[in-house]
């Protein structure tokens, strides 16, 4: 095995503000744990929370590295001393805690997946977005075929895997979009419906495809007033699932709807989850969805992808939110 270099290349936040904050840093190159692997990092996802940890938003939890980044893909080059599934040589995309803006990131042995057939960009495009959808639309809300989920932010890097997921696995997806244009892309993603949230209500639009019955899941990264619009859209005994906040954490909600159509509304992050509660949702995307990515079924939505030192473009075109899929660094 080749030497490892002592130090690498890292994208740091210089302090917190805008994209011109992301500053390439000389780091040392970190050393694998008891039941870690080092991977040599070939490309690395572009998520929402890194902007939020940008501006000082969104503190990584404690023991995670500084620098951005929460997805990677690349080559297994070291081994911590208790790893057994990985060996050095393996290509693997890893779920992240922080540290994914750099040439060599560390990951849990139990949160890395074998790269089968994706290129390294699809493959950093993957874990924090699938274990998200995963996660929230199937095991939080029991999402089932047959049954109608509504997702808000249909061409964001979450909601082209939540349409195709949902649509693989056999239930009707209706999204909302900022634009004809992206609505028309969530259509041909499979949406059965895309509403544009500038010029349509969002809740007549879902129970007229419902015949007034509403969606039985919706997953939200808004808040605001569409909380109290979730619990209008919403089927009895319908789940509401929250995984982000891009307009409000506050609401002024009637909270009869819960009663009267007994619904759950619940919500989850992914970052400062347990390392066994993460290995879990691995084991269950690698049973659940690998086989679709493989089949060609569902596809991670690359809408562009920049030089790691370019981070600064890639946060930029992030907050314009022009995106269709997911924003990529390559190294």
């Amino acid at each position: 095995m080749a030497a490892l270099p002592s130090d690498m290349t890292a994208i740091g936040i210089k302090a917190a503000g805008g994209p011109d904050m992301l500053v390439p840093e000389k780091r040392p190159v970190p050393t694998p744990g008891n039941e870690e692997i080092l991977v040599k990092v070939a490309a690395a996802g572009v998520n929402r929370p890194d902007v939020m940890q940008r501006m000082g938003l969104y503190p990584p939890p404690p023991g995670a590295p500084d620098i951005p980044g929460l997805e990677i893909a690349g080559e297994v080059v070291a081994l911590g001393p208790n790893v057994k599934r990985w060996k050095v040589g393996d290509r693997v995309m890893a779920l992240v805690v922080g540290g994914g803006y750099a040439e060599y990131c560390v990951a849990h042995e139990s949160h890395a997946l074998p790269v089968s057939g994706l290129s390294m960009v699809e493959a950093a495009a993957v874990p924090e977005t699938f274990f998200t959808v995963w996660h929230n639309a199937f095991e939080r809300g029991g999402l089932k075929s047959g049954e109608t989920l509504l997702i808000h932010g249909g061409t964001s890097g979450i909601g082209t895997t939540a349409i195709q997921l949902a649509k693989a696995f056999g239930a009707r997806v209706i999204t909302t979009a900022g634009s004809q244009e992206k609505c028309d892309a969530c259509r041909k993603l499979g949406a059965d419906v895309a509403v544009n949230y500038k010029t349509e209500d969002f809740v007549a639009a879902t129970k007229s495809a419902t015949r007034d019955k509403g969606a039985e899941v919706i997953v939200d990264m808004v808040g605001g007033d569409y909380i109290a619009r979730n619990y209008e859209a919403a089927a009895v005994e319908g789940r509401i699932v929250q995984i982000a906040f891009q307009g409000s954490p506050k609401a002024t909600v009637d909270f009869r709807r819960i009663m009267l159509k007994r619904l759950h509304h619940t919500g989850s992050t992914l970052r400062a989850r347990s390392v066994p509660d993460k290995g879990a949702i691995a084991r269950a995307v690698e049973t659940n969805v690998l086989p679709l990515i493989a089949a060609g079924k569902v596809k991670p939505i690359i809408y562009k992808t920049f030089p790691v030192n370019a981070a600064p473009a890639a946060h930029a075109l992030m907050e314009t939110s022009a995106h269709i899929g997911k924003i990529v660094l390559t190294f």
